[in-house]
């Protein structure tokens, strides 16, 4: 019990390092232009330099909304792994991490509404370049997703011993 307690413990660590990278690194989109290799993220464009995002007005309030859940989800991410810690030690025997596994949905659906957004409204709109594909910031942000359901579902089943 205490082994798979610890690797739970881990992969939620993990997952929160994930998230912070994800959302604060600027690789979401990279592509090729005429000036090399740019990326472009939730804040930044970046290419030799790194300068605002430029986003029209029309994906203005998209741009934001995706900042905003993946801002929330690292916030619910961390808070679950705060309960956690803090059940860890005040739960009964017998009892079950409710309250930890209801934070971490919550992290969950913040993720998947972020990423899809994103994927819906910013998939192949690079800015100054002539092809383009996902950056790993977008694919950590989908890993992060499949790895907070995973273990938020543990945390409602798990029984503290």
């Amino acid at each position: 019990m205490l082994v798979l307690l610890a690797g739970i413990f881990v992969v939620h660590i993990a997952t929160v390092i994930m998230l912070f990278v994800s959302t604060i690194a600027n690789v979401w989109m990279v592509g090729s232009s005429n000036l090399g290799t740019a990326s472009a993220g939730l804040w930044l464009l970046c290419n030799k330099t790194c300068e605002q995002l430029p986003v029209s007005s029309h994906d203005e309030a998209s741009l934001k909304a995706v900042q905003a859940f993946m801002i929330l989800s690292i916030i619910f991410s961390v808070i679950a792994l705060v309960m956690f810690i803090v059940q860890l030690f005040t739960l009964e025997k017998g009892r079950r991490f409710y309250i930890t596994g209801a934070i971490m949905l919550v992290c969950w659906m913040c993720i998947l509404i972020g990423v899809s957004i994103y994927t819906a409204r910013f998939t192949g709109k690079m800015p100054e370049a002539t092809s383009s594909h996902h950056g790993y910031c977008f694919i950590l942000a989908w890993i992060c997703f499949c790895f907070s359901f995973i273990i938020s579902i543990l945390y409602l089943v798990l029984r503290k011993k």
